[in-house]
C-alpha cells in the first residue's frame, strides 16, 4: 500500500512567524540612531561605536526601524525582544474582530411562511457579526421578471435595517440577484462612524 505524506499536518503553519530584525553584525547601514536600554536616545553614531556599546552592556544592538533615515537600533537583550514582538502580535491576532459572511437563498416566488424563515435567518447571522449574501435564484421565464427579486431584496433590507446595512446594492449575476447586508453592530457595539446609541 503506497503511503501520503507522513506528518503533514506537522509542518502546517497557520500564522506567519514575526518578522526578523536584523541583529549586530547583520546590521548594514554605517550610521544609526540609538536609543540605549533605559529608552534614552544616544543620537547618531558609527555602527562600530554602537555595536561597542551594545557589548559593554553584554546586550544586543537590534535595528527596529530599518526605513529611518539613519535606521533606529536599540540596546536590548533581543531574545526578551523577539519574545515582547511576538507577544504583541498574538495579542493583536487575538483581538482582532473576524467578519464570516454567510448565504441566504430564496426564489422569486417565495411564500409568506418561507420568507419569514429567511429573514430570522439572516437576522440570526447578523446578531453573530457575520455579513450576509443574499441571493434570489431564478429559474427558466422567472428571469424576465427580476423586479420580483429586486422588491423581495428590498424588502429584507427595509425588515433588518434595526440590525445590518447594505453594504452592496442588488446587482444580477447569471440567473441570480444578490446583495450583501453587514452587521452594523460588531463584537456588541457600534461600529465607528455609525450612527448607533451612544
Amino acid at each position: 500500500m503506497r503511503r501520503h505524506r507522513k506528518g503533514g499536518a506537522r509542518f502546517r503553519q497557520d500564522t506567519p512567524p514575526v518578522k526578523r530584525a536584523r541583529v549586530n553584525r547583520e546590521i548594514k547601514a554605517q550610521t544609526v540612531l540609538v536609543i540605549d536600554a533605559t529608552g534614552e536616545q544616544l543620537g547618531e553614531r558609527s555602527l562600530a561605536d554602537a555595536l561597542r556599546l551594545a557589548a559593554e552592556a553584554e546586550l544586543d544592538l537590534v535595528e527596529v526601524a530599518a526605513a529611518a533615515k539613519p535606521p533606529v537600533c536599540r540596546i536590548v537583550d533581543y531574545g526578551k525582544f523577539r519574545y515582547d514582538a511576538e507577544r504583541k502580535e498574538k495579542l493583536a491576532r487575538r483581538n482582532q474582530v473576524r467578519v464570516a459572511v454567510k448565504e441566504v437563498r430564496l426564489r422569486p416566488k417565495i411564500g409568506e411562511h418561507d420568507f419569514a424563515w429567511k429573514l430570522d435567518q439572516v437576522r440570526g447571522f447578523l446578531e453573530q457579526n457575520a455579513k450576509v449574501k443574499i441571493a434570489v435564484i431564478f429559474r427558466g421565464r422567472e428571469r424576465e421578471r427580476p423586479d420580483r427579486g429586486r422588491q423581495l431584496l428590498d424588502r429584507i433590507a427595509t425588515e433588518v435595517a434595526a440590525d445590518g446595512a447594505v453594504e452592496q446594492a442588488a446587482t444580477f449575476e447569471g440567473r441570480s440577484m444578490f446583495m450583501v447586508v453587514a452587521p452594523t453592530r460588531v463584537g456588541g457595539r457600534a461600529p465607528a462612524g455609525a450612527g448607533g446609541e451612544s
